[in-house]
């Protein structure tokens, strides 16, 4: 069953120092609720603590395949409190 995102970014052919701009900039041109699929020749582990450092609460990072030739990871953007009239529940209001 093929997975339906909002849109993919496979770094495999990108130059390293163009992959994390490349992928934070399809990130946030996503909006609450959309994903995206990144494609990638290693565990992205790194990327994930950058996303945790700079985005804290604000993603969702599920592997869709794990190696060991290529990673899949969806990468979700979560709603802003009150965005949407959502709350994302991390100040313990309703």
């Amino acid at each position: 069953m093929a997975e339906t995102l909002d849109r993919t970014v496979d770094v495999r052919e990108i130059a390293p120092r163009e992959r994390h701009p490349l992928i934070f900039s399809t990130f946030n041109g996503l909006r609450a609720g959309e994903a995206m699929m990144l494609v990638n020749d290693h565990d992205p582990k790194p990327l994930y603590y950058q996303f945790q450092a700079e985005l804290a609460g604000r993603f969702a990072w599920d592997y869709l395949q794990s190696g060991p030739d290529e990673w899949r990871v969806r990468i979700t953007k979560k709603a802003k409190h009150g965005q949407d009239g959502v709350c994302c529940g991390s100040c313990g209001g309703a």
